[in-house]
């Protein structure tokens, strides 16, 4: 029943679309953008069960609007699948070769997440940092350490 119902869909989309180069005319919208995302991956993923990309590639105006969408918006990569050239390097050397600068990466997205939760934290108030400047009522603030040995 859910093969039938994707197959009716995939055939229904393609009516719709005709001979047209997206949805609604000459111009991509929002609907291309969804449809796009919900055909490319399969159009050219490699899956277990093959029925329902045999059938969306039948549909030949559909296989056009994908390769139309990855050319234009993806033109690295022509509409194919991004090559393997990194990975067949890196057999051969290593994990390391793959991605040279993969640590260096790790550490600054952290870094920069860290301040950036660190900059939230100042910014609404949760953290506060006082000056060594007397409080109200000409009182000193008590450190965190002395509060702990008062009690």
């Amino acid at each position: 029943q859910l093969y039938r119902d994707a197959r009716e869909c995939l055939t229904l989309l393609s009516q719709r679309l005709g001979s047209q180069k997206f949805f609604f005319g000459d111009s991509p919208a929002s609907l291309d953008a969804f449809v796009f995302s919900r055909l490319a991956p399969l159009l050219k993923a490699k899956l277990p069960n093959g029925k329902l990309q045999q059938h969306l590639k039948s549909l030949q105006n559909l296989c056009n609007y994908c390769t139309s969408i990855l050319s234009l918006y993806f033109p690295w990569d022509g509409g194919d699948p991004p090559t393997s050239t990194p990975r067949a390097a890196g057999a051969d050397g290593g994990e390391a070769e793959e991605d040279p600068h993969k640590r260096r990466n790790q550490l600054l997205s952290v870094l920069v997440g860290l301040a950036a939760m660190l900059g939230y934290a100042f910014l609404s108030g949760i953290v506060s940092i006082q000056r060594g400047s007397a409080g109200p009522g000409g009182r000193q603030p008590v450190a965190l350490e002395e509060e702990e040995e008062e009690e």
